[in-house]
């Protein structure tokens, strides 16, 4: 009977153990959804990320294609499309980040009104845990 007693706790507390350091390791996702702003040439995301544990900080990437349209929607010339990244390291407080970051897309020559920037492939990726947070 003693002996059946003392396997039981030693599986108890093994099973507490295990359970308590997956909960330590964190699990990082999305809170919330991302949220991307375009205005004129810059792009926008702000977001949250949270399961991340007792991680420092996370690095977080936007990324974007950008194209330089003219008023008749014609395909741009191949100078005038680029792709733009813009990153940043940001504190875990609390298994939790909140982010934001702009990316601004410039053209030599400058991509100037009637012409607008139309951008695509927007994404945004946690590098350090290589988790893509958008979209």
């Amino acid at each position: 009977m003693r002996r059946s007693w003392m396997i039981g706790l030693t599986t108890v507390i093994f099973a507490v153990g295990v359970a308590a350091g997956a909960a330590l390791a964190g699990n990082p996702h999305g809170v919330h959804d991302v949220t991307v702003t375009i205005s004129g040439n810059t792009v926008t995301a702000s977001g949250k990320e949270a399961g991340l544990g007792d991680e420092a900080q996370v690095h977080i990437v936007l990324s974007a294609d950008a194209a330089c349209v003219n008023p008749g929607s014609n395909k741009p010339k191949a100078a005038n499309k680029q792709s733009f990244s813009s990153g940043d390291d940001f504190p875990v407080q609390n298994g939790q980040a909140n982010f934001t970051l702009t990316l601004t897309a410039t053209f030599q020559p400058n991509c100037s009104p009637p012409m607008t920037v139309q951008f695509s492939n927007i994404t945004v990726i946690d590098t350090t845990n290589n988790i893509q947070l958008y979209p």
